[in-house]
C-alpha cells in the first residue's frame, strides 16, 4: 500500500495467555531493567502478567519478575497529558519539540512546520464525524495520542530498528498497538509542495486512522481484531471524500481508486465465494496474496458501510467487545452472520454487483 508498511499484529502472548484471569484495573508498580513501570495488569497466569502502562504501552512480564509487582492504589489511572509531555521530551531530548493539539501529543524536530500536528487533529475530528453521522459513538482515548515525526529517514530507521527490531525496505510510518504510537518520517524534508510530502500524508491519514480506531472503542488493541476489518477501514480514509466529507462531497470522492482498479481487473473476474469466506474467518490472506487482500478488504469494507451503515456500525461493536486472546475462525464467521446473515453466496452477489457499479 504506497509502501507502507502497518504494524497490526496484536500482541502474540495476549493469545498466550488467553486461559489467564481477567483482573480488576487496579494500580501496580514494579521496576523493570531499573526502570520504575507503572500501570494495571489486562491478564495474569502462570506464564507471566500482561501490563497496561500509564502512557498506554503494553509490557510483558514474566513470571519471575511479575512476583515484584505491587498494588498502590485502587484505581488505575492514566498519566494526564503535561506528565506525558515531560516524559516524552525527556526520552528524545532537546532536538524535538511537542505540540498538544488536544488529543495529540506530536514531537516534532525543533524548527519543524507545525502543521504536522494540525493534521492529526484534524484526521481525528474528520473520523469522529464520520462515525458519528453512522450511529457509531466514539469513547475519548483514556491516553493521550502520541506521534513522533523523526527528521529523515536514518533517525527514523534507528528508532524503527529500537521499536520493532527491524527496519523493512521502504517503510514511510507505522502504527504499533504496543506502544500505541505513531512513527514516520518527514520524506520531503519540509517541502510541503512535494511529491514526498503528499506520500507523508497518505501515511499520516492511514497511520492515524488506525491509531484512533484502536483508542475510540472502533477497535480493542487487546483484542485479535479480523484484519481485513482494520485494513479496510484505514484504506477507506485514505480517500479525500471520506477524511474531508465536508469538502468532498461524491461518492466518487469516497473510492480508493488504487485498491477499486486493483479489484475491478485482478478480483471480480475470478471472484468466489470461498475467498468472502476465508478472507472474513481468517487473516491468512494477508500473508499468501497481500494485494488481493488489501483490495479486498477495502472493496468488502466499502461496500458494507455504503450500502449498510447501521449494522457495519453494529458489527464493529461487536468485534471491539471481545474478549482479549484469539478469534477463532468458527466464532469469526459466525459473528458476521449474526449481523450480516448467513448467505455468503447472495452477499458476495450483492457487493460484486454494487462493485461493478461504480464509476
Amino acid at each position: 500500500m504506497r509502501a507502507l508498511l502497518v504494524a497490526l499484529a496484536i500482541v502474540s502472548c495476549l493469545s498466550r495467555l488467553a486461559a489467564g484471569a481477567d483482573v480488576s484495573r487496579r494500580m501496580v508498580e514494579l521496576s523493570l531493567g531499573g526502570q520504575r513501570i507503572e500501570g494495571t495488569p489486562l491478564l495474569q497466569s502462570a506464564a507471566g502478567v500482561e501490563l497496561l502502562g500509564r502512557d498506554g504501552r503494553l509490557w510483558s512480564i514474566g513470571p519471575q519478575s511479575a512476583g515484584a509487582l505491587r498494588q498502590t492504589g485502587s484505581s488505575f489511572q492514566s498519566y494526564p497529558a503535561s506528565i506525558m509531555q515531560g516524559r516524552l521530551q525527556a526520552e528524545l531530548g532537546k532536538s524535538f519539540q511537542i505540540v498538544n493539539t488536544g488529543h495529540y501529543l506530536v514531537a516534532l524536530p525543533q524548527g519543524a512546520r507545525t502543521t504536522w500536528a494540525q493534521r492529526f487533529e484534524e484526521l481525528y475530528r474528520s473520523f469522529a464525524l464520520y462515525f458519528s453521522v453512522r450511529g457509531f459513538r466514539l469513547q475519548e482515548p483514556e491516553f493521550p495520542l502520541v506521534a513522533i515525526v523523526w527528521p529523515d529517514q536514518q533517525s527514523f530507521a534507528r528508532a524503527c530498528q529500537a521499536d520493532r527490531g527491524a527496519n523493512p525496505s521502504g517503510l514511510l510510518g507505522y502504527y504499533s498497538p504496543i506502544s500505541n504510537r505513531i512513527m514516520l518520517y518527514d520524506v520531503g524534508g519540509g517541502r510541503a509542495d512535494s511529491d514526498d510530502s503528499r506520500q507523508n500524508a497518505a501515511t499520516i491519514i492511514h497511520e492515524a486512522t488506525h491509531q484512533t480506531a484502536f483508542n475510540t472503542g472502533i477497535h480493542r488493541r487487546f483484542s485479535d481484531s479480523p484484519r481485513w476489518l482494520v485494513e479496510g477501514l484505514g484504506m477507506m480514509f485514505e480517500s479525500p471524500g471520506v477524511w474531508n466529507s465536508r469538502t468532498y462531497t461524491r461518492r466518487e470522492d469516497r473510492i480508493n481508486r488504487d485498491r477499486f482498479d486493483y479489484f475491478r481487473q485482478r478480483i471480480a473476474p475470478r471472484h468466489k465465494t470461498e475467498m468472502l469466506q476465508d478472507m472474513l474467518g481468517s487473516d491468512r490472506i494477508f500473508s499468501l496474496d497481500p494485494g488481493q487482500a488489501y483490495a479486498e478488504a477495502w472493496a468488502l469494507s466499502f461496500f458494507l458501510v455504503e450500502t449498510q451503515p447501521r449494522k457495519y456500525s453494529q458489527y464493529l461493536a461487536l468485534t471491539a467487545a471481545r474478549p482479549i486472546g484469539a478469534y477463532p475462525s468458527a466464532q469469526r464467521l459466525a459473528d458476521f452472520a449474526s449481523v450480516f446473515g448467513s448467505n455468503l453466496k447472495l452477499l458476495e452477489a450483492q457487493f460484486l454487483r454494487f462493485m461493478s457499479e461504480l464509476r
